[in-house]
Formats: structure tokens, sequence, C-alpha cells
């Protein structure tokens, strides 16, 4: 199983960025999948998920507006969409999946993809 994080990057405030997660190794359709984030200090917490066909999606109040989760079943990724990025948004982003909509991450993490929020 790999799960590979692209497209981070240092952003101003107000600025946006479209993460992305490649995944490999499991049968990508059968899963829920989830973003997360960690900042330095702070435990990781999810921002996002997705159902395993994508037609539910729920996001953390934090992200409410601003981020959009979804995902591509045919290319085996899930994305982010971040606008009006804010400081608090610094953290690194990582994605996993999930057999049940509320279930724990299932996979090893991957490498994540730092997001830097700052003028």
């Amino acid at each position: 199983v790999q799960l590979v994080e692209s497209g981070g990057g240092l952003v101003q405030p107000g600025g946006s960025l479209r993460l992305s997660c490649a995944a490999s190794g499991f049968t990508f359709r059968d899963y829920h999948m989830s973003w997360y984030r960690q900042a330095p200090g702070k435990e990781r917490e999810r921002v996002a998920r997705i159902e395993n066909f994508g037609v539910g999606t729920k996001h953390a109040d934090s992200v409410k507006g601003r981020f959009t989760i979804s995902r591509d079943n045919a290319k085996s990724t899930v994305y982010l969409q971040m606008n009006s990025l804010k400081p608090e948004d610094t953290a690194m982003y990582y994605c996993n999946a999930a057999t049940t909509w509320t279930g724990d991450p299932t996979f090893h993490w991957g490498q994540g993809t730092q997001v830097t929020v700052s003028s």
C-alpha cells in the first residue's frame, strides 16, 4: 500500500492550494478517504472525509466553506481544494483510508505534504 501526498507549498494568507493523494496497493473504491493535518506540537486531526463513491462528504468546522474534498476513483486519487487559507492552516497534510465512515485510518501514513501559510 502506498499513499503519496503532493501539492503543498508556501502560500500567502487568502491564497489557494490543491492537494492530491495518489493511492495504490488496495481497492480504492472500497474505502472512504480522509485528509488529516498535524501542526507542530499538536495532535493529528481529520479535516475532511469522503465516501467511497464520493457521494457524501464531511468537513471539520475549522475548514468548512473553505476546503473541499473530492475523489477520482478511476485515478485512485483524492483531492483537497483549499481556498482562503489562513496561517492556522499551516501543517503537514496526510491522507488515509477507512472501511467505515467514522473508522480509524487503515494504513501506514505516507510522507505527507507541507502547507505553510505566511506573508
